[in-house]
């Protein structure tokens, strides 16, 4: 197993030990390795192999055990006990809102309710109303939260939330008596996928603003409406056109305690905590609503001076996983994170060449007009025959077009270049003299998911490692909540790309965001130029770029020196011809 799904399964046992009434500090023990697990940059067999996974912050000799047997043999008998002993209709019943392990756990020992049919029941009942800590209100939320699983998924991407966010927004900036606002959580931290939004206002009359909040168009449902506090059920429509169905919550604060609410509603829980003890280090008391010592508050104006106030440089949102970042700005190390603005050009864009919409000269059109300097091309190759891929003689001609508008240009250049296909055995679907005519290739999986770890591990290394191979595109073939990455060892694959030379993308493409944050840090540690491709298939997909390839890579702590496409267009034409020429061995990892 690698680590993301020995990962999972310690989640599960962290739930699965708390729903059985487990003493909590050993719940939370599973949970925390599970977090560091997600979150480690090398690959967890190496990890072990070497014998230095107790060397991981919150892996003691007990979890190391069972974490290498988990990783080694792909099972673990102590979860596979801990599963038996429990109704799986347990797991469901904690996806509603505000139910947590230990209310679970009263339902299943009270009424012996063991799924959300029969929680249902019970709620229509008015059974659940009578137990202690539940009252009729809790309960009428139960069956609020049961109908709005049957509309809502748990989690929905970037790109929807934003969108839906974009729209609310934009609506409460109408109400008068707004000083500040922004929107926090896990989508002001810019996750891939986000549950729900978060909203804080600064005001002094709040009374209207949630008034205005609760009865807004994209309102379907009040889950709750108090005088500072109010959290809904919202649909809206997302840049495809698409309903989407999420929670949103808004609050309102005073002007002085809007620095410390954004920060603490921004922060990831495991970053609060590790910020809340550095204040406690100092003698203070950090919260949501001041920053205070023995003797008087610490006033603060925005969020850098909270950080200031502890020593710490201003660390931005996009940071807040507590992975090294408050380390980092005690000892002024922070990188100076790439912005939308350093981006010159993008490669790996579709025209009607292949699967594309637009025609090439649209392509360029849209591109000046974001205020690119080139265009990088990527029309997949001639196996891909569902997308159109270009045969040999097609891809001559493309060239020729190319050539030809190259020409009339002035001061914009576009790129020859190919996504090709990774054929199962690791080779290239182009032979040598059709690679040769471009100006960069992008190696990408599109077929075999199937195979084994070893099998794609070793296809994709063959294919990086050939001499014309420029990029290896979405490394992982992951569709978000959509389809899984298929099996690889991506730490193997990151550093064959430093062995080789070759550069691995961010697919910004929102279904995709592939390299992931946390890989995006390996690479960069390990040398890897990574390069922020749209995977645009029209125009308006350039934005791809900017908007959501530009929140991984400051996820991932990168630089404008870790990335390709902030070179400028004659910086980036004399890499391209360096990387062309770089001698390399043929096929070998």
């Amino acid at each position: 197993m690698d680590k993301a799904e020995v990962a999972a399964v310690l989640d599960e046992i962290a739930v699965l030990l708390e729903l059985q009434g487990e003493n909590p500090f050993r719940c939370n023990a599973y949970a925390r390795a599970a977090r560091a697990l997600n979150q480690l940059e090398v690959n967890l067999a190496d990890v072990i192999r070497e014998g230095k996974l107790d060397e991981i912050p919150g892996i003691g000799a007990t979890l190391r055990d069972k974490i290498t047997t988990l990783a080694t043999t792909g099972r673990l008998p102590f979860y596979e006990e801990l599963k038996a002993k429990t109704p799986p209709g347990l797991l469901d019943m904690l996806r509603l809102p505000g139910i947590g392990p230990k209310k679970v756990k009263a339902l299943y020992d009270s009424l012996g309710i063991d799924d959300l049919a029969k929680l249902q029941a019970a709620c229509a009942a008015g059974q659940v109303a009578e137990l202690k800590g539940f009252g009729p209100k809790t309960q009428q939320k139960i069956l609020e939260g049961i109908a709005f699983l049957g509309q809502a998924g748990e989690r929905v991407r970037l790109d929807q939330a934003w969108a839906v966010a974009d729209q609310i927004v934009a609506a409460l900036r109408q109400c008068r008596g707004i000083d500040r606002l922004e929107v926090c959580g896990s989508l002001r931290r810019r996750k891939e996928t986000v549950k729900d939004i978060d909203i804080l206002v600064s005001s002094r009359r709040p009374g209207p603003i949630m008034e205005a909040f609760v009865k807004l168009p994209l309102v379907k449902k009040v889950l709750g409406h108090g005088e500072t506090k109010a959290s809904v059920v919202v649909e809206a429509v997302d840049i495809e056109g698409r309903h989407v169905t999420m929670n949103a919550d808004l609050r309102v604060v005073t002007a002085a305690q809007f620095p410390f609410a954004l920060n603490y509603f921004t922060g990831s829980k495991e970053h609060n905590v590790a910020l809340r003890q550095r204040a406690i280090d100092y003698g203070l008391k950090l919260n949501e609503y001041e920053l205070a010592g023995p003797k008087k508050c610490v006033a603060c104006d925005d969020e850098a001076d909270i950080y200031q106030a502890l020593d710490l440089d201003y660390i931005p949102p996009e940071l807040r996983e507590d992975t090294g970042e408050i380390a980092a700005a005690a000892a002024h190390r922070l990188p100076r994170l790439i912005d939308a603005d350093d981006l010159h050009g993008v490669f790996h864009c579709h025209t009607n060449w292949s699967d594309g919409s637009a025609t090439l000269e649209q392509m360029v059109q849209a591109a000046r007009s974001r205020g690119f300097s080139y265009l990088g091309l990527g029309d997949h190759s001639q196996s891909l025959t569902v997308a159109n891929g270009l045969s040999p003689q097609r891809v001559r001609q493309q060239i020729a077009e190319i050539d030809a508008l190259n020409a009339r240009l002035k001061g914009f250049r576009v790129f020859k270049g190919t996504e090709c296909d990774i054929l199962p055995d690791g080779s290239l679907d182009y032979d040598e003299q059709t690679l040769a005519l471009f100006d960069y290739v992008v190696a990408s999986v599109h077929t075999h998911f199937h195979q084994s770890v070893e099998e794609m591990t070793q296809r994709i290394i063959r294919a990086i490692s050939h001499p014309r191979v420029t990029m290896l595109g979405h490394a992982t073939g992951r569709l978000l909540l959509r389809r899984d990455a298929y099996k690889v060892d991506l730490d193997a694959v990151l550093q064959a790309a430093a062995r080789h030379g070759t550069m691995i993308e961010i697919n910004a493409n929102p279904y995709r965001l592939d390299l992931d944050w946390v890989h995006c840090k390996r690479a960069k540690a390990l040398g890897v130029t990574l390069v922020i491709n749209p995977d645009a298939h029209g125009p308006a997909e350039l934005d791809y770029a900017r908007r959501y390839g530009i929140a991984v890579a400051r996820r991932g702590w990168l630089e404008r020196k870790d990335v390709l496409n902030t070179q400028t267009l004659a910086q980036v034409t004399k890499t391209l011809a360096a990387r062309a020429a770089l001698p390399r061995t043929l096929g070998k990892s």
